[in-house]
């Protein structure tokens, strides 16, 4: 993929930017991002590695002149996508916020879309004042896969006991010790699950949920979790067990990335 910007910033954009300008104070930027993460190593900047956050500075230091920091709500994993991802940035610049968004989105690759782009008070931070985000995890069980769909969802095309995965999603709404669901290891492993479901909507599997907080792999683990419930290879007692156990088996695999969303951050 050719991720070079071949649109060059509106001439207004040019003019707002010039160093003959003063600069007003330094202002906190509120960005709602939407983005296909399928051709990237994840959101964070990582030498030598192509990233959604590698990109959106890169184009702001282009816009303003200046070394940005961007601060999001989540870290994806590469791979995964989001819809409403959302970060902020601390800038001084002349800049309107339609014409900071026109000329952003000019730089940016088409699988990378700001979209909203807002002045926000100086003590809103996109991670550490965000009270819960929501994510969701398709699986495709058609018997053949669109090529419009196989970006962006799991494919299993194999009997699955959709009833069993339904309830045990609920098993996950709790305030609870997930190392069992995640990689890694925490000094803090507790989170609040506040809203778990799996749906079934046209042949496909919707698996949504909303906490306070996630540890890493954490959603596409619980996601690989139900898929094991809908085998017929873990009960509902057995996830007790995985809570109780603290520790990721095979009962508790991955699931694969492209198939989860950062939907929603609320604050």
């Amino acid at each position: 993929m050719d991720i070079r910007p071949v649109l060059s910033p509106p001439e207004d954009s040019r003019q707002l930017s010039s160093p003959d300008l003063v600069l007003p104070a330094t202002e906190n930027f509120k960005l709602i991002i939407s983005y296909d993460g399928t051709d990237y190593h994840g959101w964070q900047r990582q030498p030598g590695k192509i990233t959604v956050q590698g990109l959106i500075e890169d184009a702001l230091r282009r816009l303003t002149g200046q070394s940005i920091s961007l601060q999001a709500a989540g870290r994806t994993d590469a791979g995964v996508h989001a819809i409403g991802q959302v970060a902020n940035f601390r800038a001084a610049c002349h800049f309107t916020e339609v014409a900071l968004l026109r000329a952003l989105n000019a730089l940016l690759p088409p699988d990378i879309r700001i979209m909203t782009l807002t002045r926000a008070p100086q003590d809103f931070q996109a991670r550490r004042s965000a009270r819960s985000k929501i994510y969701r995890y398709r699986i495709k069980t058609s018997a053949i896969l669109s090529p419009f769909d196989y970006r962006y969802v799991f494919h299993y095309p194999y009997p699955l006991n959709k009833q069993a995965m339904c309830l045990a999603a609920g098993l996950f709404e709790r305030e609870d010790d997930f190392t069992a669901f995640s990689s890694g290891h925490y000094q803090r492993p507790v989170r609040h699950v506040y809203h778990s479901v799996v749906e079934e909507v046209d042949q496909e599997l919707v698996f949504t949920i909303e906490a306070n907080g996630f540890l890493r792999h954490m959603v596409r683990t619980i996601a690989g979790t139900l898929l094991m419930v809908g085998r017929n290879r873990l009960t509902s007692e057995g996830i007790e067990e995985l809570f109780l156990g603290k520790k990721r088996t095979r009962l508790s695999p991955t699931a694969p990335a492209k198939g989860l969303y950062l939907v929603q951050v609320n604050y």
